[in-house]
């Protein structure tokens, strides 16, 4: 059976795009899974707002991060990318950091080149930390991963926000001659600077697709014809589960009707695992119950 990142590395070599929602608890991951997606993303912003109800301001530690890909890692067969932020110290930390996040089960992590408390990567407030720094953040992790660490390194650049964005792909092609599996360079704002950035930079890249954000919502045509491999969609279903929730607590509260916003009660319990649980329980006498 191939590990989480064996399943990556077979998406990687067919050379096609992978359309890669992202998930924020076990429950939007195997509803992931369930509609036929290949990979998903741990969203650091979606994950801080589902556990903690605040921003992604650098508030959740390494240890409610890691829990919560656990909990994902569980529900799921398909592979997994953990966000590891900065890696939560030092060089030795971030090696800590992508030794955890390969025994949760992840397939990749993402480290990246963010002064700590990081920021969501489209708002403001962002600063990277030095080159030095930044190399020996993901030198750490490429040493922890052939260590024995069974996990893809996806590493992330918040340069351009800053220092525009030669210095970020400079970083990112450094990346790659440390090791890195799979290149971020976060928040082009413009298609030039997309293809730009993916003529420059060698090996598989990420684009991180915000709606309403900086960079352009191009299609996954488009994306893959610029030289993208993984499109990521961090809060597509954040936002859409938040204006559903709003949509339906609104009814409730004006005494209307919501049959209309709700899912059938049938689908519901097949979606979260209740129809197989049963199935599954017959086999056992002590677990039969009647209903």
């Amino acid at each position: 059976m191939k590990t989480p990142a064996d399943q990556l590395r077979a998406l990687l070599a067919t050379g096609d795009l992978i359309t890669m929602p992202c998930c924020f608890d076990a429950l939007s991951a195997k509803l992931i899974e369930q509609e036929g997606f290949a990979l998903t993303f741990m969203s650091g912003f979606a994950t801080s707002a589902a556990r903690i109800g605040e921003p992604d301001l650098g508030l959740m530690s390494y240890g409610e991060v890691l829990d919560q890909a656990r909990n994902i890692t569980d529900a799921i067969s398909i592979p997994l990318i953990g966000d590891g932020d900065t890696g939560y110290g030092n060089a030795m930390n971030v090696r800590r950091t992508v030794t955890g996040f390969a025994k949760a089960g992840c397939a990749a992590v993402m480290i990246e080149d963010q002064l700590a408390p990081k920021r969501c990567g489209h708002t403001k407030g962002k600063e990277v930390v030095g080159r030095d720094e930044a190399f020996d953040r993901i030198r750490a992790a490429v040493d922890a991963r052939d260590a024995g660490a069974d996990i893809l390194i996806l590493a992330r650049t918040d340069a351009r926000h800053q220092h525009g964005l030669s210095e970020a792909i400079d970083r990112a092609a450094k990346f790659k001659e440390l090791g890195a599996d799979i290149l971020f360079v976060e928040a082009p704002k413009s298609v030039d600077e997309m293809r730009t950035l993916c003529a420059e930079l060698p090996g598989p890249k990420m684009a991180n697709i915000v709606e309403g954000g900086e960079t352009p919502d191009l299609s996954p045509e488009e994306l893959k014809d610029i030289g993208y491999q993984i499109a990521a969609y961090p809060l597509s279903l954040m936002a859409a589960a938040m204006k559903a929730m709003v949509e339906c607590l609104q009814t409730m509260k004006a005494g209307q009707p919501r049959d209309e916003k709700l899912m059938n009660w049938a689908d519901l319990r097949n979606r979260i695992g209740f129809d197989d649980y049963y199935k599954e329980s017959e086999r056992y006498a002590s677990s039969r119950r009647d209903g």
